[in-house]
Order: structure tokens, then C-alpha cells, then sequence
């Protein structure tokens, strides 16, 4: 199915082209985003089909537009008063990319679009985990480089669920949403959350991922359930054929979601406080009857990677240490490291 139109005019002809350019270069955009450069190809184009959704400069805003067929129109401000602007929503024209299309994704989603998008999919969505009952095992930057080596021949979503996470400081970001966001969206707008994530991923070369949460008490209070929920929906979007969970500790019923996944890779060390740990958390997987969590844990032995591959990630740790042993292992299935 043909997707929906997203019209982006601006008479700034530069502008525009490289906002739809940027656009249509998103593998997960669920819109055909056209850019135009004066009102007449727009009013044009606007007489042949439907426009979903146009986001257009107040310089070239007026009353003709509001003649096209156009569902919603979203305005383009450089820091025009409100009285300027009107009844429209609008963004700021001068900041990120990525900012500007997550704000015009999430006001979107929040009208209640009439046009949802449709499975860009058929095929399943693998669910991997990466959890450990210890600590300090590089288990984030395992799970990082995992999902930029997938990434090399599939769709890769990457959704880390720890309570600290150091994304912010670790990529040099300033997130203005986070997975809390799209959580707190999805209780309230059951039909339109693709809408939102879509505005909301991220990408580190090849890797695409949601902003984690930054605050450690907006997951407090969520629910297996509610996790599960989401993951499903995100699946049933179908535009991702590898989904990665960073999973921590903190996430109630963890184990639920431990099965839920196809594989799940669990870092361990072999000194006797930390066989410790893993015996009671064998014991605890056997009481809640969880034995198939067991069948589909990967034990690995992570082996050291260097500062200087942890100034740049995730990018040199495909390519470094870390990189050599993920290779080896999906090769392989074997775990062939070392002592971390």
C-alpha cells in the first residue's frame, strides 16, 4: 500500500529539499515526504492528491493553502509571535533535524490521524535480550556492537531498559523525548504510537535506537506487561527485523521478558562470588518456572576492550576488539572469549 503524503514547503528551496531529503532517507518514515518550493507546484501537486500532512514556512502560508487538500498543516516558525503563526501547530525551523521531526511526528500522533500505516512487513521480528545478574561486564557495549554488526545486512532496533544508561554523555545528545515518552503516549493513544516512534529513533551508524529513559523513576512503575505490549506493536510495525533488549535487574518480572525472547546473551565471570550469583539466579529461574529462559541463555565470557575504543562508540567497537568476538560468535554460535 502506497504510504501517505508528508508535503514540506518552503520558499527557501534549499531548506526544503534537504528536510524531504533527510526524510525519505528514514527507513522507518511512514510517510512519501515531497518538498516544494513555491505555492503553485504545491497547489498543483495538492489537485492530484492527498496531503496528509504539510509542514509549510509562515512566509509561504495563506489562504490559498487553505483551499488544498490537506488533512493538517503544521508551520514552519523562525520565531514568529503566535499571532503571526494563527490557529496552526508549529515548530521552530532552526534547530536538528531529528528534533524538528520528532516534534511534528509527536503532534501528528496526537490529533488522531485518520490514516494509519500499514505493516511494512510480513516477515517475524527477532527478539534478542542481553542481560546478566552481575555488574561491570560491558554488557551495554556488547549489546551496542551486536546491533551494529546486525545491522550491516538487517533493519536493527536497539531499546536499552536500565535505570542508568549515560547515553546523554556517551554520544554527546540532548534528548527532548525518551522511551518514557513514547511509554506514556502508548496508555494514552492506542492507535497512533507508530506515529510517535517514528519521530522518536535515532541512529548510530547503523543502528537505529529509541532515547532511554533518563530519569530511573519513569520505569519504576511499568509492568512486564507493558513492555511486552509495546515490543509487540513495534514488531507488528514490521519495519525492524531484529529488535536488541538491554535489559536490567531493576525491570519488574524480568524473567517474563526473558521469554519472550528468541536468544538471550548473558555475560558471566567465573569467580566464586559471581558463580554464586548465577546459581541463585538459576535457582530462581527453575522456582518461577522459567526453565525455557535457561534453554535459550548464550553464556559469554566478554573479553577486554580498550580506552580508546571507548571514546568513539559504537562505531570502533565493530571494528575493534569487541567487534572481532561478535563476529566470531554469530559464525560461530560458540562463546571463544576471555576473561573480561
Amino acid at each position: 500500500m502506497k504510504k501517505s503524503i508528508f508535503a514540506v514547503c518552503d520558499l527557501e528551496a534549499s531548506y526544503a529539499r534537504n528536510l524531504a531529503e533527510y526524510m525519505n532517507e528514514r527507513r522507518h518514515a511512514p510517510f512519501e515526504v515531497q518538498a516544494f518550493t513555491n505555492l503553485d507546484s504545491l497547489e498543483d501537486f495538492a489537485s492530484q492528491n492527498h496531503i496528509e500532512l504539510l509542514l509549510i514556512s509562515t512566509n509561504a502560508m495563506c489562504d490559498r493553502v487553505k483551499q488544498m487538500d490537506v488533512e493538517r498543516i503544521i508551520i514552519l516558525s523562525e520565531g514568529e509571535t503566535m499571532a503571526d503563526i494563527g490557529e496552526n501547530p508549529f515548530v521552530y525551523k532552526y534547530q536538528p533535524s531529528d528534533q524538528l521531526i520528532a516534534e511534528v511526528m509527536g503532534y501528528y500522533a496526537e490529533t488522531g490521524p485518520q490514516v494509519m500505516p500499514e505493516p511494512l512487513s510480513l516477515s517475524a521480528t527477532e527478539l534478542i535480550g542481553v542481560y546478566s545478574p552481575l555488574g561491570r561486564l560491558g554488557k551495554t557495549a556488547f549489546a551496542l556492537t551486536l546491533g551494529e554488526i546486525l545491522g550491516e545486512k538487517k533493519k536493527v532496533l536497539y531499546l536499552n531498559l536500565e535505570n542508568f544508561n549515560g547515553f546523554e554523555t556517551l554520544f554527546d545528545q540532548n534528548y527532548s523525548a525518551d522511551i518514557s515518552d513514547l511509554l506514556y503516549f502508548a496508555r494514552q493513544n492506542e492507535g497512533n504510537l507508530i506515529y510517535r516512534l517514528s519521530g522518536m529513533i535515532r541512529s548510530l551508524g547503523r543502528l537505529d535506537y529509541i532515547p532511554p529513559a533518563f530519569s530511573p523513576g519513569d520505569l519504576r512503575d511499568v509492568g512486564h506487561e507493558e513492555w511486552i505490549s509495546l515490543f509487540s506493536r513495534i514488531e507488528a510495525w514490521g519495519d525492524y527485523e531484529v529488535i536488541i533488549l538491554d535489559l536490567g535487574s531493576q525491570i519488574e518480572d524480568v524473567f517474563q521478558i526473558l521469554k519472550r525472547c528468541g536468544r538471550v546473551y548473558m555475560p558471566v565471570l567465573d569467580d566464586p562470588v559471581s558463580r554464586a550469583k548465577l546459581l541463585q539466579f538459576e535457582k530462581n529461574l527453575r522456582a518461577l518456572e522459567c526453565g525455557e529462559v535457561e534453554e535459550k541463555l548464550v553464556r559469554l565470557h566478554l573479553p577486554r576492550w580498550g580506552r580508546g575504543e571507548e571514546l568513539e562508540l559504537p562505531q570502533t567497537l565493530a571494528g575493534g576488539t569487541l567487534g572481532r568476538y561478535v563476529r566470531q560468535l554469530l559464525e560461530t554460535g560458540r562463546d571463544e572469549g576471555g576473561e573480561p
